[in-house]
């Protein structure tokens, strides 16, 4: 006992790298992205204790062994009935087929990935702002007649965040079912205002929960995604959380941001992939009615597929779908993301199209919300633009729309950044619209906010003093951290 006393250091430290090195052959059996592992293999060995922690709480993979099924949900006979419903005629899908192309591979792509099918008969509206979501979330919310789900990353208890949330109650009082999934990292509700939701018969239940939530921080495997269903015949999807941040009368800040509100088929996409994290986080039984699937008269044609992601799918479905889509672009690539992280076949992908003579535009933020972010953002902006492409950074405030826009025919709105996070991490969803006249809006939305960006000159950019190089290398060494 006195020896394990006077060596208690040393007996630890080498304890650590025991347990180092056992996560180190772990990493490498993973076959992992070769910088995320040589990111994890340096943190576990340089930094003892720390390295154990950060591996413990980011460096778990579980998409193959899955954090939870989705066959409670997809074997419901109400649910399979209404997958067989989106079998498409021999002429839609010869009309859709005209329209995109090659860019056509993205629908097998995400059918054969998710078994997510292209819904037809839908009507999408392009929302700019928070101020206009929740203009339109509130009629909604207070028009609804049979049901409202929401699934969101950040829902707080503030002066939008309260007003959304006592209409969810006066709803429930009136006889509506009303069920949410907060992220308990990313939200904020006090135990008066939860007390308040039960006893009015809102259900709502958290993702994942931690036990401090306000000092977790960058958490693996949240629940990035923002999805509303009204009556099973209204959906939201889209980058704006309930958060007065993403409202600009009452924000300090600019806040950019995109937001999607779709009346038809595909809200029965969002329905399901609704009730498989209800199935999840609820831990009981789940009883799908006919009700939360209603028939839909919408008579709008804008072809649609729900593209979701996370660990508990095989696929990494929504970067798939924007490599394929970068890949088979033929005139131009448009995309604005806050978080500019990628993964090399995402950068080799956009180089490529810049040097083939197809013009890509990159919109970031100047000032992010994340100095790490910011600067990992920045090591990445060097190689793109000596492959000719067009970057532009945001400066009227911050920009957090997580937009791409390719040929004016296919367009991607959803919650996921461009980076490591939401392409491996996080359970995100894009809507994916393949639509002429819904991507010259996104053209002329994009062309707008690059009136307010200043774009970089490469001979400039290079002039960044060695301090600057130092910190975007630190950080870049931390993205697959982040």
């Amino acid at each position: 006992m006195e020896y394990i006393k006077q060596h208690i250091w040393q007996i630890l430290i080498g304890l650590n790298y025991v347990l180092a090195l056992s996560a180190v052959v772990t990493i490498l059996f993973k076959k992992l992205n070769p910088t995320k592992t040589l990111s994890y293999i340096i943190v576990l060995l340089v930094f003892p204790f720390l390295g154990l922690l950060v591996y413990y709480l980011f460096g778990q993979e579980y998409r193959k062994s899955k954090i939870f099924s989705r066959k409670n949900v997809l074997n419901q006979s109400v649910v399979k009935q209404i997958q067989n419903e989106f079998e498409l005629d021999i002429k839609t899908i010869e009309k859709v087929d005209e329209l995109l192309e090659e860019k056509s591979k993205l629908i097998p792509l995400l059918y054969n990935s998710e078994k997510s099918k292209l819904t037809v008969k839908n009507e999408v509206e392009l929302i700019k702002n928070g101020d206009d979501k929740f203009k339109l979330l509130l009629k909604d919310l207070k028009n609804a007649k049979h049901h409202i789900h929401l699934e969101y990353f950040i829902i707080k208890e503030d002066s939008i965040g309260s007003e959304v949330l006592n209409v969810l109650c006066e709803t429930a009082k009136a006889g509506l079912r009303v069920k949410i999934v907060i992220d308990d990292v990313g939200s904020s509700i006090s135990s008066k205002m939860k007390r308040k939701l039960k006893e009015s018969g809102v259900e709502v239940f958290s993702f994942m929960p931690v036990l401090f939530s306000r000092f977790t921080g960058q958490m693996n495997y949240r629940d990035h995604r923002k999805i509303i269903v009204i009556d099973g015949k209204i959906g939201y999807v889209g980058g704006i959380n309930i958060s007065d941040n993403y409202v600009n009368a009452n924000n300090d800040r600019y806040w950019r941001d995109t937001h999607i509100r779709i009346e038809g088929e595909a809200v029965r996409q969002l329905q399901i992939l609704f009730f498989t994290t209800w199935d999840f986080v609820s831990d009981g039984d789940l009883e799908i009615l006919e009700e939360h699937f209603p028939k839909h008269t919408c008579k709008e044609n804008v072809p649609l597929q729900i593209a979701a992601s996370g660990p508990d799918t095989d696929w990494s479905n929504i970067m798939e779908s924007i490599f394929v889509a970068i890949t088979n672009a033929e005139d131009f690539i448009y995309i604005t993301t806050p978080y500019f992280i990628p993964n090399d076949e995402i950068v080799t992908a956009l180089q490529v199209a810049a040097r083939s003579n197809i013009e890509v535009k990159l919109i970031v933020p100047k000032n992010s919300d994340s100095w790490v972010a910011e600067y990992a953002t920045n090591s990445y902006l060097e190689r793109l633009l000596e492959a000719g492409v067009e970057v532009y950074q945001y400066t009227k405030g911050f920009v957090h729309a997580k937009t791409m826009v390719v040929d004016g025919v296919f367009s991607s709105v959803g919650t996921a950044n461009m980076d490591y996070r939401s392409f491996n991490i996080n359970f995100e969803v894009n809507a994916l619209l393949y639509n002429k006249e819904f991507g010259d809006q996104l053209v002329d939305m994009f062309n707008t906010d690059l009136k307010d960006t200043t774009q970089l000159d490469l001979e400039n950019w290079k002039q960044r003093s060695k301090r600057i190089k130092f910190i975007e290398a630190m950080a870049r060494l931390a993205a697959p951290l982040l």
